[in-house]
Protein backbone atom coordinates (compact mmCIF):
# COMPACT_ATOMS: atom_id res chain seq x y z
CA UNK A 1 0.00 0.00 0.00
CA UNK A 2 2.92 2.16 0.66
CA UNK A 3 4.58 1.73 -2.55
CA UNK A 4 1.14 2.04 -4.25
CA UNK A 5 0.46 5.75 -2.57
CA UNK A 6 4.26 7.03 -3.51
CA UNK A 7 3.28 5.90 -7.15
CA UNK A 8 0.23 7.91 -6.79
CA UNK A 9 2.08 10.87 -4.66
CA UNK A 10 4.70 11.59 -7.24
CA UNK A 11 2.32 11.06 -10.11
CA UNK A 12 -0.22 13.63 -8.63
CA UNK A 13 2.48 16.16 -7.53
CA UNK A 14 4.61 16.09 -10.81
CA UNK A 15 4.10 18.72 -13.07
CA UNK A 16 2.84 16.72 -15.96
CA UNK A 17 -0.30 16.17 -13.66
CA UNK A 18 -1.97 19.29 -15.26
CA UNK A 19 -1.90 18.04 -18.51
CA UNK A 20 -2.91 14.22 -17.77
CA UNK A 21 -5.76 16.34 -16.11
CA UNK A 22 -6.68 18.07 -18.45
CA UNK A 23 -6.47 14.99 -21.20
CA UNK A 24 -8.74 13.08 -19.33
CA UNK A 25 -11.39 15.43 -18.48
CA UNK A 26 -11.27 16.03 -22.42
CA UNK A 27 -11.20 12.48 -23.45
CA UNK A 28 -14.11 12.17 -20.62
CA UNK A 29 -16.73 14.17 -22.53
CA UNK A 30 -16.79 11.59 -25.91
CA UNK A 31 -15.85 8.26 -24.53
CA UNK A 32 -17.42 8.19 -20.99
CA UNK A 33 -15.34 5.17 -19.89
CA UNK A 34 -12.26 7.33 -18.43
CA UNK A 35 -12.36 7.94 -14.94
CA UNK A 36 -12.19 11.90 -15.07
CA UNK A 37 -14.36 12.29 -11.70
CA UNK A 38 -12.15 10.54 -9.69
CA UNK A 39 -9.25 12.64 -11.13
CA UNK A 40 -10.41 15.06 -10.27
CA UNK A 41 -11.27 14.30 -6.83
CA UNK A 42 -7.93 12.86 -5.82
CA UNK A 43 -6.35 16.06 -7.46
CA UNK A 44 -8.32 18.09 -4.97
CA UNK A 45 -7.48 15.90 -1.91
CA UNK A 46 -3.24 16.58 -2.36
CA UNK A 47 -4.46 20.30 -3.24
CA UNK A 48 -5.60 20.87 0.10
CA UNK A 49 -1.26 20.52 1.04
CA UNK A 50 -0.52 23.04 -2.04
CA UNK A 51 0.39 20.34 -4.56
CA UNK A 52 -0.73 20.60 -7.46
CA UNK A 53 -2.59 23.83 -6.72
CA UNK A 54 -6.43 24.07 -6.36
CA UNK A 55 -7.60 27.07 -8.95
CA UNK A 56 -5.21 25.40 -12.01
CA UNK A 57 -6.99 21.83 -11.43
CA UNK A 58 -10.45 23.57 -11.35
CA UNK A 59 -9.50 25.43 -14.49
CA UNK A 60 -7.82 22.70 -16.72
CA UNK A 61 -10.39 20.11 -15.71
CA UNK A 62 -13.39 22.57 -16.64
CA UNK A 63 -11.41 23.27 -20.01
CA UNK A 64 -11.00 19.93 -20.68
CA UNK A 65 -14.49 18.97 -19.83
CA UNK A 66 -16.02 22.40 -22.55
CA UNK A 67 -13.73 21.01 -25.30
CA UNK A 68 -14.54 17.62 -25.07
CA UNK A 69 -18.02 18.03 -24.87
CA UNK A 70 -17.98 20.03 -27.86
CA UNK A 71 -16.33 17.07 -29.71
CA UNK A 72 -19.23 15.09 -27.87
CA UNK A 73 -21.82 17.44 -29.83
CA UNK A 74 -20.00 17.81 -33.09
CA UNK A 75 -19.82 14.07 -33.74
CA UNK A 76 -24.11 13.80 -33.11
CA UNK A 77 -24.27 16.98 -35.31
CA UNK A 78 -22.19 15.48 -38.35
CA UNK A 79 -23.87 11.70 -37.58
CA UNK A 80 -26.87 12.54 -36.35
CA UNK A 81 -27.53 15.18 -38.58
CA UNK A 82 -28.44 12.27 -41.82
CA UNK A 83 -30.33 9.91 -39.10
CA UNK A 84 -32.72 12.93 -38.90
CA UNK A 85 -32.69 14.08 -42.33
CA UNK A 86 -33.55 10.40 -43.91
CA UNK A 87 -36.37 10.17 -41.31
CA UNK A 88 -39.37 9.77 -42.94
CA UNK A 89 -42.56 11.40 -41.58
CA UNK A 90 -44.88 9.41 -40.00
CA UNK A 91 -42.34 6.91 -38.75
CA UNK A 92 -41.59 6.31 -34.86
CA UNK A 93 -38.02 7.71 -35.99
CA UNK A 94 -39.29 11.02 -36.94
CA UNK A 95 -41.47 10.75 -34.32
CA UNK A 96 -38.75 10.40 -31.76
CA UNK A 97 -36.37 12.90 -33.27
CA UNK A 98 -39.11 15.97 -32.92
CA UNK A 99 -39.80 14.81 -29.54
CA UNK A 100 -36.05 15.06 -28.65
CA UNK A 101 -35.80 18.71 -30.70
CA UNK A 102 -39.05 20.49 -28.42
CA UNK A 103 -37.91 18.98 -24.98
CA UNK A 104 -33.78 20.24 -25.87
CA UNK A 105 -35.22 23.64 -26.92
CA UNK A 106 -37.59 23.77 -23.97
CA UNK A 107 -34.89 22.69 -21.32
CA UNK A 108 -31.73 21.68 -22.64
CA UNK A 109 -29.58 23.83 -20.72
CA UNK A 110 -30.81 22.73 -17.80
CA UNK A 111 -30.84 18.72 -19.28
CA UNK A 112 -27.03 19.87 -20.09
CA UNK A 113 -26.38 20.76 -16.54
CA UNK A 114 -27.85 18.14 -14.60
CA UNK A 115 -26.46 15.53 -17.19
CA UNK A 116 -22.78 16.44 -16.15
CA UNK A 117 -23.08 15.10 -12.82
CA UNK A 118 -24.36 11.84 -14.51
CA UNK A 119 -22.00 8.97 -15.17
CA UNK A 120 -22.34 8.23 -19.21
CA UNK A 121 -25.26 10.52 -19.18
CA UNK A 122 -23.42 13.50 -20.46
CA UNK A 123 -22.10 11.96 -23.54
CA UNK A 124 -25.83 10.87 -24.80
CA UNK A 125 -27.21 14.72 -24.04
CA UNK A 126 -24.56 16.04 -25.70
CA UNK A 127 -24.76 13.40 -28.98
CA UNK A 128 -28.42 14.16 -29.07
CA UNK A 129 -27.89 18.23 -28.82
CA UNK A 130 -25.85 17.76 -31.85
CA UNK A 131 -28.01 15.58 -33.41
CA UNK A 132 -30.81 17.61 -33.31
CA UNK A 133 -29.69 21.19 -34.33
CA UNK A 134 -29.19 22.64 -31.09
CA UNK A 135 -27.82 25.96 -31.23
CA UNK A 136 -23.92 26.02 -30.86
CA UNK A 137 -23.87 29.42 -29.19
CA UNK A 138 -26.56 28.06 -26.35
CA UNK A 139 -24.75 25.14 -25.79
CA UNK A 140 -21.85 26.48 -25.52
CA UNK A 141 -23.10 28.92 -23.00
CA UNK A 142 -24.77 26.00 -20.54
CA UNK A 143 -21.18 23.69 -21.60
CA UNK A 144 -19.46 26.17 -20.06
CA UNK A 145 -21.42 26.81 -17.01
CA UNK A 146 -21.88 22.34 -16.82
CA UNK A 147 -18.00 21.90 -16.61
CA UNK A 148 -16.85 24.97 -14.62
CA UNK A 149 -19.60 23.76 -11.61
CA UNK A 150 -18.66 20.15 -12.35
CA UNK A 151 -14.38 20.74 -11.72
CA UNK A 152 -15.29 22.77 -8.50
CA UNK A 153 -18.15 20.35 -7.14
CA UNK A 154 -15.18 17.33 -7.96
CA UNK A 155 -12.16 19.34 -6.62
CA UNK A 156 -13.95 20.66 -3.71
CA UNK A 157 -15.21 17.35 -2.82
CA UNK A 158 -11.40 16.28 -2.95
CA UNK A 159 -10.53 19.17 -0.70
CA UNK A 160 -12.33 18.28 2.24
CA UNK A 161 -11.12 15.06 2.30
CA UNK A 162 -7.49 16.27 2.05
CA UNK A 163 -8.36 18.58 4.89
CA UNK A 164 -9.82 16.21 7.29
CA UNK A 165 -7.41 13.85 6.36
CA UNK A 166 -3.85 15.62 5.52
CA UNK A 167 -1.29 13.39 6.75
CA UNK A 168 -3.30 10.16 5.02
CA UNK A 169 -4.12 11.29 1.53
CA UNK A 170 -5.99 7.71 0.99
CA UNK A 171 -8.52 8.72 3.52
CA UNK A 172 -8.74 11.65 2.36
CA UNK A 173 -9.80 10.14 -1.28
CA UNK A 174 -11.83 7.72 -0.14
CA UNK A 175 -14.08 9.92 1.56
CA UNK A 176 -13.99 12.89 -1.16
CA UNK A 177 -14.98 9.59 -3.78
CA UNK A 178 -17.99 8.42 -0.70
CA UNK A 179 -19.06 11.85 -0.88
CA UNK A 180 -19.57 11.90 -4.72
CA UNK A 181 -21.14 8.74 -4.73
CA UNK A 182 -23.61 9.87 -2.03
CA UNK A 183 -24.55 12.83 -3.77
CA UNK A 184 -25.08 11.04 -7.10
CA UNK A 185 -27.29 8.04 -5.33
CA UNK A 186 -29.60 11.24 -3.93
CA UNK A 187 -30.22 12.29 -7.60
CA UNK A 188 -30.76 9.17 -8.87
CA UNK A 189 -32.78 7.90 -5.81
CA UNK A 190 -35.27 11.56 -6.27
CA UNK A 191 -35.22 11.03 -10.38
CA UNK A 192 -36.28 7.25 -9.46
CA UNK A 193 -38.90 8.53 -6.86
CA UNK A 194 -40.13 11.13 -9.84
CA UNK A 195 -40.50 8.64 -12.66
CA UNK A 196 -42.88 6.61 -10.40
CA UNK A 197 -45.02 9.50 -9.49
CA UNK A 198 -45.41 10.30 -13.23
CA UNK A 199 -45.96 6.64 -14.30
CA UNK A 200 -48.96 6.39 -11.32
CA UNK A 201 -50.08 9.71 -12.49
CA UNK A 202 -50.18 8.44 -16.25
CA UNK A 203 -51.80 4.78 -15.23
CA UNK A 204 -54.41 6.97 -13.07
CA UNK A 205 -55.86 8.48 -16.34
CA UNK A 206 -55.62 5.82 -18.23
CA UNK A 207 -57.94 3.82 -16.26
CA UNK A 208 -60.31 7.36 -15.66
CA UNK A 209 -60.18 7.31 -19.25
CA UNK A 210 -61.47 3.82 -19.83
CA UNK A 211 -64.26 3.80 -17.77
CA UNK A 212 -65.05 6.88 -18.89
CA UNK A 213 -65.03 5.91 -22.26
CA UNK A 214 -67.41 2.04 -20.96
CA UNK A 215 -69.90 4.34 -19.56
CA UNK A 216 -70.19 6.69 -22.86
CA UNK A 217 -69.12 9.87 -20.81
CA UNK A 218 -65.70 11.87 -22.16
CA UNK A 219 -63.29 12.64 -19.75
CA UNK A 220 -64.63 14.78 -16.37
CA UNK A 221 -68.42 14.48 -18.12
CA UNK A 222 -70.68 13.87 -15.40
CA UNK A 223 -74.33 11.92 -16.26
CA UNK A 224 -77.71 13.87 -14.91
CA UNK A 225 -78.66 12.92 -11.70
CA UNK A 226 -81.45 10.55 -11.43
CA UNK A 227 -85.26 12.34 -11.67
CA UNK A 228 -87.05 10.40 -8.24
CA UNK A 229 -90.36 12.33 -8.25
CA UNK A 230 -92.46 15.01 -10.81
CA UNK A 231 -90.38 18.22 -10.93
CA UNK A 232 -92.32 21.23 -9.58
CA UNK A 233 -95.23 22.40 -11.78
CA UNK A 234 -95.12 18.80 -13.73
Amino acid sequence: MDGLMGVVDTAVTSPWFYLALFAVAFLDGFFPVVPSESMVITAGVYAASGRPELVPVVSLAAAGAFLGDHVSYLVGRRAGGRLVRGARPGTRRHAAFGWARRTMDERGGLILVVARYVPGGRTAVTLTMGAVGYRLRSFSLFAAVAAVSWALYGALLGYVGGVAFEDDPLKGVAVGLGLALGVTGAVEAVRFARRRRRGARGREDSVEGAGAVRSGQGPGERRPAARVGPMPGE
